[in-house]
């Protein structure tokens, strides 16, 4: 979980499988902190996110997309 990044969830999209995320570096992908729409690669892992949570994520750049692998709550 070292690498997990964090961020807070800004908008849930369950039916398209994406997430909004207002997000600190991203340090495996380079990148600093933004606010950016990212497509889950498990839908069911957006069940009981909501906007507003403070979450970690595990995030990869696959085919030009970027795509959350992991997403849990913030402790």
């Amino acid at each position: 979980a070292a690498d997990m990044a964090e961020g807070e969830v800004r908008k849930v999209d369950k039916d398209a499988g994406k997430v909004t995320l207002r997000h600190g570096e991203i340090r495996n992908l380079n990148m600093p902190g933004m606010t950016m729409v990212f497509t889950v690669r498990d839908k069911g892992q957006l069940g009981n996110l909501k906007p507003g949570d403070k979450v970690k994520f595990m995030a990869v750049q696959e085919g030009g997309k970027m795509i959350i692998t992991d997403i849990e709550p913030a402790h």
